[in-house]
């Protein structure tokens, strides 16, 4: 019997341990793409309701965009469902520097824009201590 209740509290515990830890990193996102084979840096740290609500966008095309082959913006279509690499991406290219710097124009460039926000690469690839 003494066995089975170790048992019982020890996955209990695991239980309880995994939901903590699952809860804690709810609200953490990565920025990631499967554009990229290798990352030369940690992926940017992005928490995206938080960061939409202190930056007060509400639209999704606001980040997500399409624009047309003449380079006009779709004002009525988004890109949520897709990864940037659909448009951007250099295919068979481990690292492509012109998804890296679409990335840097959309993230980097809107935070030079409103004057708020991280702009440089420590701040958005955060190392941690892995």
């Amino acid at each position: 019997m003494h066995t089975k209740s170790v048992l019982i509290l020890t996955l209990i515990g695991i239980v309880t341990l995994a939901g903590l830890t699952a809860y804690a990193q709810e609200d953490m996102e990565f920025v990631d793409d499967s554009g990229f084979a290798s990352n030369m840096r940690p992926l940017p740290a992005f928490r995206h309701d938080e960061h939409n609500e202190k930056a007060g966008i509400e639209d999704c095309i606001e980040c997500h965009h399409v624009y047309d082959e003449a380079g006009n913006r779709h004002d009525d279509e988004s890109s949520e469902d897709q990864e940037c690499s659909e448009c951007h991406g250099a295919e068979g290219d481990e690292y492509p520097m012109e998804l890296v710097r679409h990335f840097h124009m959309n993230c980097k460039g809107c935070h030079q824009e409103q004057k708020a926000g991280p702009v440089t690469c420590g701040t958005c690839h955060v190392r941690t201590g892995q």
